[in-house]
């Protein structure tokens, strides 16, 4: 049994979760048996308590559960299809009115509202705090805070800025302010209080899964990459990389099970668990007080196909299934002997013609694999030990946010942008790549006379890799369109990556133009390699690369149930 630490307080709160509102029908008069505000914002134990409920909002399936699974299917790593609630969100026609849309910001703000709630009440005079865990708390939760206004703006392209309890019509009546607004308000100054604060690592074995220096740092280098600051974003993941807190994995898979959870490679991660709260469905989360919450991820019926006892509702793309075909083993490296392809396919995806028993039947006979499916996803699933996913949704898998390979990815790409050098940002690609067991690009430009291979492009539509010599543009294609799809597909980046490349609708056109080429030519690529396609072509671009229009689709649209409310956000 893994160790963890459960961060769902139950009911505590829930008897004044609601006094943010102010309310002259509420009950004027304490009842004896409940926990009330004036008793409990007190010792150090209380505001452990409430700063947990914080971070268990992480948990609710819209911010790391089984909803993420909408955001998957969005853009050119994973298709759906049209009997899924998801398939909307592939082919970009969701409205304000969705239920992802609509959870997905409600959820982020009952983790802001918490936040904000422990703030307000670290300021109390008649605390029994010490100074040092008045910071600590403090460091924790504007972390958190910071955290969820990332995820908002960069979800909705804007936010309502709440930096304390909403206590008025009026003040909850806001106008939505910008995402630079956000980044400067309360994003940065949050994270730089954090980064200030927080330990480098946390000593009590009671306390891993929270927020640390490094994750602080890690989310500052993020949020200036994104706001194309690219030598201030080099030179934060530089800080991250040189404190050698962190470290690759041996085993990439271990960043992918619940078996190893917060190891070197993890700077933040949303804890799950399987074996607490027996019983109750992985689906539900602590914000119904009326039903017991799972601590488990509903995530695994998502991803795992039916014949695993899931829903398939995510289906890995013509365009990942070849890049993961052509990630190329390096024959040197002893680690590959008896291996036909790389530990990144082995952990991401399973294709139809990969013999891998947790997707047989008992006789060897594979099932599901029809109707245009060439592979399916085996990220987040239970694949490593167990032939079924569990009947009640649960799995104890963790929702890896942030990893140390991801900052490595980062550096390299900040570095790229900011002073054009190539061989710096080859060199953190090929540490990706040499964990991966695959070939290096310094390999690929040995064996071909300085040059390496365009592997974005497909061999399928277009035949053989061409030769590409290294450059700025050609590098930075490789990191964009190869290396982090394979290291980090179904980890919640991509969609994200592509808005701030401002290269969607070249993404979408192209996996539509190699899509109309094996619609056109199904008949030669049925059960061919290298995909092994049966039955039909799937059409996962028709729709998108048609209709998508940047101010449109970049981002969700405020929630209908929000416009519908708050007076403020037609001003």
């Amino acid at each position: 049994m893994k160790n963890i630490k459960k961060y769902i307080a139950g009911g505590v709160l829930a008897a004044f979760v609601m006094m943010g509102c102010s309310e002259d029908e509420f009950l004027t008069q304490d009842n004896p048996n409940s926990i009330t505000p004036a008793f409990f914002w007190k010792t150090n134990e209380d505001f452990n308590k409430a700063t947990n409920t914080v971070y268990a909002a992480l948990q609710f399936g819209s911010v790391s559960g089984s909803n993420r699974s909408y955001d998957m299917v969005r853009g050119d790593l994973a298709g759906t299809e049209n009997w899924y609630p998801q398939y909307p969100f592939a082919e970009l026609t969701v409205n304000d009115a969705s239920e992802y849309v609509q959870n997905r910001w409600n959820e982020l703000y009952i983790g802001i509202f918490r936040a904000n709630q422990v703030l307000e009440n670290l300021g109390n005079e008649d605390t029994e705090l010490t100074d040092d865990e008045k910071v600590s708390f403090e460091a924790q939760v504007r972390f958190l805070r910071a955290f969820y206004y990332f995820e908002l703006v960069n979800t909705y392209g804007k936010a309502v800025v709440h930096t304390s309890v909403v206590k008025s019509q009026e003040e909850f009546n806001r106008p939505t302010s910008t995402m630079a607004e956000v980044y400067e308000s309360v994003i940065m100054p949050d994270l730089e209080f954090a980064q200030a604060n927080l330990p480098q690592e946390w000593t009590d074995k009671g306390d891993i899964g929270r927020a640390t220096w490094g994750a602080a740092t890690s989310l500052i280098g993020k949020a200036k990459l994104y706001n194309q600051d690219f030598a201030g974003a080099a030179e934060t993941f530089k800080e991250v990389i040189d404190s050698r807190v962190y470290s690759l994995t041996s085993e990439l898979i271990d960043n992918h099970t619940d078996l190893n959870e917060f190891n070197a490679e993890s700077i933040f991660e949303t804890t799950y668990s399987d074996v607490l709260k027996p019983g109750a469905p992985g689906q539900t989360v602590d914000d119904n007080p009326n039903e017991t919450s799972g601590e488990a991820t509903g995530l695994a019926w998502q991803t795992a196909p039916l014949s695993a006892g899931g829903y398939n509702t995510v289906l890995t793309s013509y365009y990942l299934h070849e890049l993961m075909v052509y990630d190329e083993l390096d024959p040197t490296n002893s680690a590959n002997e008896g291996k036909e392809h790389s530990i990144r396919m082995n952990a991401s995806i399973v294709p139809v013609n990969y013999d891998d028993l947790y997707f047989e039947e008992e006789s060897g006979t594979k099932t599901g694999w029809a109707y245009g499916q060439s592979a399916y996803v085996k990220k987040h699933s239970n694949w490593y030990q167990t032939q079924y996913e569990d009947s009640q949704e649960r799995s104890g898998i963790n929702w890896r946010h942030i990893r140390y390979a991801d900052v490595l990815l980062m550096y390299a790409e900040a570095v790229l942008e900011s002073t054009g050098d190539f061989q710096t940002a080859m060199t953190y690609i090929d540490m990706i790549r040499s964990r991966a067991g695959v070939k290096t690009l310094e390999t690929y430009t040995l064996e071909n006379a300085g040059q390496f291979p365009a592997l974005h492009r497909s061999v399928q539509v277009h035949g053989t890799h061409e030769l590409v010599t290294p450059s700025v543009e050609t590098v930075r294609t490789h990191l964009r369109m190869v290396e982090r799809p394979l290291e980090l597909c179904f980890e919640g980046h991509r969609w994200r990556d592509l808005v701030r490349w401002g290269n969607v609708q070249e993404v979408l056109t192209q996996n539509k133009a190699d899509e109309d080429w094996r619609l056109n030519n199904f008949e030669s690529i049925e059960n061919a390699a290298p995909l092994f396609i049966v039955e039909r072509v799937r059409p996962d671009y028709q729709v998108a690369a048609d209709i998508y229009d940047s101010n449109t689709h970049d981002y969700f649209p405020i929630p209908t149930g929000e416009t519908q409310i708050n007076t403020g956000l037609s001003q």
